[in-house]
């Protein structure tokens, strides 16, 4: 039987916090040296909400190359708009561990982050979603679906593959993919993706737009009102 580690099972509930919140902005949550994992509360997060009500938290994977800098842009507006928590992890090396070798320090390190974040702020177990582009929507769509335990949904930009060993649970997904993508061409990413996973009985929303390997601000739109539609 393989190490449920190796297979990318996060060990994650929401629980109730034990400790203050912090306050709006971003923040490093002090679990890694360098590449730390950065928080974005947004202003307002709890106006209309009672004391300790519990608030969605969207986990944002940057692409190969990146950083947390580089794929804020990407959805910070959003969290702030919609007031949602935005956690994003920052690989240790230029791109994700499960891109390279296989689960390893990357899946350990959003495991401290997830428990970072729960300490602080009451999460809704309802509205929990991996995110991202290019690598980071391929190992959002790989870890999201062996996590399907905690992780609602999943949105995928770009996605090159998905490598899922144990399946847990069913997280909506929503997969969007430029039509004239050169470096990820469509036909062998996101629409063999989407045929797997409706054949496996997964609610699937795909996307598909006249772009190339970029992420498109309507489209991001769009995944964030399925994050958040009832």
């Amino acid at each position: 039987m393989l190490d449920s580690n190796l297979v990318g099972h996060i060990a994650f509930t929401p629980t109730p916090p034990v400790l203050p919140p912090l306050p709006p902005g971003r923040h490093d949550l002090g679990i890694a040296a360098e590449r730390d994992a950065v928080l974005v509360v947004p202003e307002g997060l709890a106006e209309g909400l009672a004391p300790g009500a519990p608030v969605p938290l969207m986990v944002l994977f940057h692409g190969g190359g990146g950083s947390a800098n580089k794929i804020l842009p990407m959805m910070e507006a959003h969290a702030q708009r919609h007031r949602f928590l935005l956690l994003v992890p920052q690989s240790a090396f230029p791109t994700w561990d499960i891109v390279i070798a296989g689960n390893g320090p990357d899946r350990e390190r959003v495991e401290m982050a997830l428990a970072a974040v729960a300490a602080r702020f009451a999460i809704d177990p309802s509205r929990i979603a991996f995110a991202g582009h290019s690598d980071g929507g391929s190992y959002a769509l790989s870890l999201g679906l062996t996590n399907g335990h905690f992780v609602t949904h999943v949105i995928a930009s770009s996605a090159g593959f998905m490598s899922v060993h144990r399946q847990q649970g069913a997280p909506r997904v929503f997969i969007s993919h430029g039509v004239h993508d050169e470096q990820i061409p469509i036909e062998r990413s996101a629409r063999v993706h989407a045929t797997l996973l409706k054949d496996a009985g997964y609610d699937v929303t795909t996307m598909e737009y006249n772009g190339s390997h970029a992420w498109q601000p309507p489209v991001v739109a769009l995944a964030v009102d399925f994050f958040l539609s009832p």
